[in-house]
């Protein structure tokens, strides 16, 4: 059994298990519930295909000798440093960061660089950091967060250049 497979029995267990819950709590409770979930969803699998789509036209126009120089087993710690830049720069949501990390990949991206350019994206997006952390939380604490949070992309990428490919 592959991993994806378990991991979509498992969250389909999950979403029949809460499905259950909400049956029990009531009809009014299960319908609206449905009904709200079926909505998002209906909203959501349009951006899902964009980002994906859009990814895919992505590795498509970019040189792979751009990715591979800048990107490559072969690029090092200037890659790493190249990877982090990109990840905080990297508008969107998990549909773009994965895609584009899983783009780099597949057109040879190394993969020390590329686990830096996807913790970097995790930790410290600028769009997300200037239009969500910094409206919520205060300024000072924002800036503290992401100035402890640099040296995680590239301690991530010493891990993977010490473990090997996955």
């Amino acid at each position: 059994m592959s991993a994806a497979l378990l991991i979509d029995m498992l969250l389909w267990g999950s979403v029949l298990g809460v499905g259950l819950i909400a049956f029990r709590r009531g009809s009014a409770v299960f319908v609206a519930s449905l009904r709200e979930g079926a909505m998002d969803f209906v909203n959501i699998v349009p951006r899902i295909a964009l980002g994906v789509i859009g990814s895919g036209y992505i590795a498509a126009i970019i040189p792979q000798e751009v990715i591979t120089g800048w990107l490559g087993p072969d690029s090092g710690w200037l890659g790493v440093a190249s990877a982090v830049v990109a990840g905080a720069a990297t508008p969107g949501g998990p549909v773009i960061g994965f895609s584009i990390g899983t783009v780099a990949l597949k057109a040879g991206g190394g993969v020390p660089q590329v686990v830096a350019y996807v913790v970097a994206w995790a930790l410290f997006a600028f769009q997300r950091v200037i239009l969500w952390e910094i409206p919520f939380m205060p300024a000072r604490f924002v800036w503290f967060r992401c100035a402890v949070s640099v040296p995680f992309p590239f301690v991530a990428a010493a891990i993977a250049m010490l473990i090997g490919k996955p």
